[in-house]
């Protein structure tokens, strides 16, 4: 290429990158061809930019972004500050927490675990559950017998601030109960919800791992959506992947997380595929929307060529982006005032 050409290309290059990010766009750096540079690693709230710096240091110690996804979540479970995830999580109505999770590959491989108590990672046990059964999915106590059987160790996962806060909800039982509408988050401050991870690796393979201790205060037995491939995860290696955070009864409605990826099959980008699963949501739920202020839905995607998106039904949801030695927190899109 002559060195005008050059030039002249550079400049359009450069035009482009200020205006996407003037924009609050993603800014994706591409290599020669069109094709996004890898590896990328997306994922929820803003405990994600945690979750993707060791994912991102997984991937780049050559490991696949399998391995990337389980060691990035695996951060967010075991800390007890993060109330909505594995150990420290918020307990359900008689003080047991109860964990969800699943993991799938590039391949199709999938496993996922449901009701979880007394195991720190279940992320960990999912992907056991996916290399070492033909299963897909085990709950509760054959999910626990399971996990003790491949060496992993029981503990308490009740902190003595979950505990704290069970007691405060049990002494001043009211409306705030999350198994009885009308349910408010907001006391929960930024112990939202799900922490949902998609990464691709250096050889441009995508996998997703989604964990969670579920709704505080729910029945005791209640799964959630995260467990569940294409409500709560959904991977397919020709297209892309998707995780799903919010209120897991509104996601398995509708199984969005295979709604997004099939929109991203028919040609839709990630931020299109994910707008379309939250308006089928609303769509399903509006008169339950109407009703509850704090009901909250929220996508992301990544396709094949490392392009991401983000949407939620209302203001508030972040997703976490770490990609050409970034790592930033967005705020998603949403669509329902």
């Amino acid at each position: 290429m002559r060195r005008r050409e050059f030039i002249k290309k550079s400049a359009v290059v450069g035009v482009g990158a200020y205006t996407a990010t003037k924009l609050g766009i993603p800014k994706l750096i591409t290599r020669s061809g069109g094709k996004m540079a890898s590896p990328v690693v997306i994922s929820t709230w803003n405990y994600g930019m945690q979750a993707n710096e060791t994912a991102w240091k997984t991937l780049m110690g050559g490991a696949n972004s399998l391995d990337a996804v389980e060691q990035g979540v695996r951060v967010i479970e075991d800390d007890p500050s993060i109330m909505s995830v594995g150990y420290g999580g918020l307990p359900d109505e008689e003080t047991k927490v109860t964990l969800d999770a699943s993991i799938m590959d590039w391949r199709g491989n999938c496993g996922g675990v449901g009701c979880l108590q007394n195991i720190k990672n279940p992320i960990s046990v999912a992907r056991k559950v996916m290399e070492r059964t033909k299963h897909v999915l085990l709950v509760s106590e054959g999910a626990y017998s399971f996990a003790l059987a491949h060496g992993f160790k029981p503990m308490d996962l009740l902190t003595d601030e979950a505990r704290k806060r069970w007691l405060e909800w049990k002494e001043n039982l009211s409306d705030k109960d999350n198994w009885l509408p009308p349910h408010d988050m907001n006391d929960l401050e930024d112990n939202h919800d799900t922490i949902g991870m998609l990464a691709m690796d250096l050889k441009g393979r995508i996998s997703g791992a989604v964990t969670t201790s579920g709704l505080a205060w729910k029945i005791h037995g209640r799964v959630g959506d995260s467990p569940i491939i294409g409500a709560g995860l959904y991977v397919d290696g020709k297209v892309g992947a998707a995780a799903s955070t919010g209120i897991g009864e509104a996601n398995m409605r509708i199984v969005g997380s295979h709604l997004v990826v099939e929109s991203m099959r028919s040609g839709m980008s990630p931020q299109e595929a994910c707008e379309v699963a939250i308006k089928r949501a609303i769509e399903v739920h509006l008169k339950m929307i109407k009703a509850d202020k704090s009901f909250q839905l929220a996508y992301i995607a990544l396709n094949t060529k490392g392009e991401v998106g983000g949407a939620a039904i209302r203001k508030g949801f972040q997703y976490a982006l770490r990609n050409d030695g970034t790592n930033k927190l967005y705020d998603s899109k949403y669509l329902y005032e």
